[in-house]
């Protein structure tokens, strides 16, 4: 499938597979600034991107495992929903859980991407069909 990409920023890096689409299901997104990201302070790092993704489709953003273990980095809206009616700059919300500063580099692989589809759905009100479950919330499965 083709989703159309604009670069906001000539330092724009499109997102790319590292190892190709047959083996990684998320693609590298890029930082095209230098940010301190300060322990507990979310901040939003420009992408230089914006993207017109079809209807019944998502682009979801996702934490980095590498940036994660090793600087204690997260997002914490993960993972983040890019709607395809957005068509503004992406942004990705970083958030360093660490107890040093972290810096960003322009250039920086910052977070993933996947594309998802999704199914718009109606609400049709009424009693519920019985199951096995039933209310039982949560620790209703055991430990």
């Amino acid at each position: 499938m083709q989703i159309r990409i604009k670069r906001l920023h000539p330092d724009a890096h499109l997102p790319a597979y590292a190892h190709g689409p047959l083996e990684d299901a998320g693609m590298d997104v890029r930082s095209i600034e230098n940010a301190v990201l300060e322990p507990n302070v979310p901040q939003a790092v420009s992408t230089g991107l914006a993207l017109e993704i079809p209807s019944g489709y998502e682009v979801q953003i996702r934490p980095r495992s590498g940036l994660a273990l090793k600087h204690a980095l997260t997002l914490p809206n993960s993972p983040a929903t890019i709607d395809p009616g957005y068509r503004g700059e992406l942004k990705v919300i970083l958030l360093n859980l660490g107890t040093t500063a972290y810096t960003v580099h322009s250039g920086d692989r910052i977070a993933q991407m996947v594309v998802a589809k999704y199914e718009a759905v109606e609400w049709a009100e009424g009693d519920l069909g019985e199951s096995i479950r039933g209310e039982g919330g949560f620790g209703s499965s055991g430990r």
